[in-house]
């Protein structure tokens, strides 16, 4: 299919960029390898796998030169664009200076970036340990909150997603992600506060503030009475796109504190000025959190994940040796400043902003055409759709959301989901994306909930 036979009405907008030509072993073959030698919990999302091999800014390209406009950002990873030419250059400069120097030497790189996160968050958090994964700086953080607390107990969210590491994916709260055998140990769950499938009645508002008082009898009866910590994603990602009302994690924070815990804040997939108005998803809650979590859009792709935190905490967790490999490597690094420096240059923060309320304006128009759109949320960048097959039950509609990613792929526009039920569709692209993408994907979806509105859905 050639490019001008992606969409059906709406026109794809222009591209001035040319792929390389792909050389490489063809698609059919890729594939046979990758089921032959890669490990089978490797999976792909579409029923036809897209083979990329280039992409630019909010472009993905496939081997046959077809264009995508990627709305899902590698996974809210690419926060700048694909190959921005100022992150790519820092990259090259850094790999043919110097590749790999340990924590053991000093290197400029890795203090300077610790103080520009530093001048990015609130006064007091102002220490940096770097780590590779976002998964990986939460198990960090955590243990880090147990050795300052000297409490053992953790608490996360329903539905929350923090990574796939033992005590990590304990935290994590979806049955889809956990297997049976033991995640971490003395971690409890709280009602998730999203207003849209929660056992509590009332405004948001309300919602969050009974959701929040329920940790206190969780406390109560499921720990010693002291916990160690409290860790929540201001916006949850792989739950689809869920989250509370301004006052929930304050009222939240202020529970955890009265019974000795502190207070991360899960930040990799909403910092970064991803949620538009403010440049951590914390703010708009009006809180400040003891840690701070970062991974995934920190290096635009490139492996790197850090916790912030204060100086206090921190000094608790150097009674024994702690070291990372490859924490602070300087080429992790180097991409890293340069992310900074471009979403201050670019403008990319107040350009989620803008063009994350356009695109949301875009899905509530859907919602009242399209009865399979049960619920839009979220903001700036990290957008999500909730798809039911009856509003009023709000029955999921799992299946209909598989039709939906695949007749928007059809179409040129690439997309995720999440959400325990798989119903979720996940909005968060490279920052960069313009007013025209966001109309084009709006009318590309008006399209795709049309087809499958208008044609049989097979339930598994």
């Amino acid at each position: 299919m050639t490019e001008t036979q992606t969409v059906d009405r709406a026109s794809m907008p222009a591209c001035d960029y040319k792929p390389r030509p792909y050389v490489g072993p063809p698609r059919d073959e890729i594939r046979r390898l990758r089921q032959q030698y890669v490990h089978p919990s490797v999976f792909a999302l579409y029923k036809d796998p897209i083979m990329i091999v280039d992409g630019h800014m909010q472009w993905l390209f496939d081997e046959s030169g077809r264009r995508y406009l990627d709305m899902i950002a590698g996974i809210v990873t690419v926060s700048c664009g694909h190959c921005h030419p100022k992150i790519v250059k820092r990259i090259q400069e850094q790999v043919g200076t110097l590749q790999h120097a340990t924590t053991i030497y000093l290197h400029p790189l890795l203090p300077l970036l610790s103080q520009k996160l530093a001048e990015k968050m609130p006064p007091g958090l102002d220490v940096t340990y770097f780590v590779n994964s976002g998964s990986e700086a939460v198990e960090l953080a955590i243990n880090m909150a147990r050795a300052y607390t000297g409490h053992t107990d953790v608490i996360a969210v329903r539905n929350a997603y923090h990574g796939m590491s033992s005590t990590s994916a304990g935290l994590t709260s979806h049955h889809t992600w956990k297997r049976d055998m033991p995640l971490g140990a003395r971690i409890h769950h709280a009602l998730c506060p999203d207003p849209y499938r929660n056992p509590f009645e009332g405004t948001p508002e309300e919602i969050a503030s009974k959701s929040a008082v329920e940790i206190r009898d969780l406390i109560r009866f499921s720990t010693p009475g002291q916990v160690a910590a409290f860790i929540a994603e201001p916006i949850q990602g792989v739950g689809g796109v869920t989250q509370g009302a301004s006052n929930y994690l304050s009222e939240a924070y202020a529970i955890i504190r009265e019974h000795e815990g502190l207070c991360i804040s899960d930040e990799v997939q909403t910092g970064f000025g991803r949620t538009g108005d403010h440049y951590w998803g914390f703010e708009h809650y009006g809180v400040t959190p003891d840690m701070v979590v970062l991974a995934k859009g920190m290096g635009n792709g490139v492996p790197i994940a850090a916790v912030t935190t204060r100086r206090e905490i921190a000094e608790a967790f150097t009674s024994r040796l702690h070291f990372n490999t490859y924490g602070g490597n300087p080429v992790s690094m180097a991409a890293c400043l340069a992310v900074l420096e471009v979403i201050e240059e670019d403008g990319l923060q107040e350009n989620a902003r803008v063009v994350g309320e356009c695109l949301k304006a875009g899905l509530l128009e859907l919602q009242k055409r399209h009865p399979l759109v049960g619920d839009v949320r979220g903001m700036g960048l990290m957008l999500g759709v909730e798809i039911v097959s009856d509003r009023a039950t709000k029955e999921p509609g799992t299946a209909e959301t598989a039709r939906i990613l695949e007749e928007s792929r059809e179409r040129g526009v690439l997309l995720g989901k999440g959400g325990i039920y798989g119903n979720v569709l996940r909005i968060k692209p490279p920052m960069c994306i313009s007013r025209e993408d966001a109309e084009f994907t709006i009318a590309i979806l008006d399209e795709a909930f049309s087809a499958v509105e208008a044609g049989p859905v097979n339930r598994p």
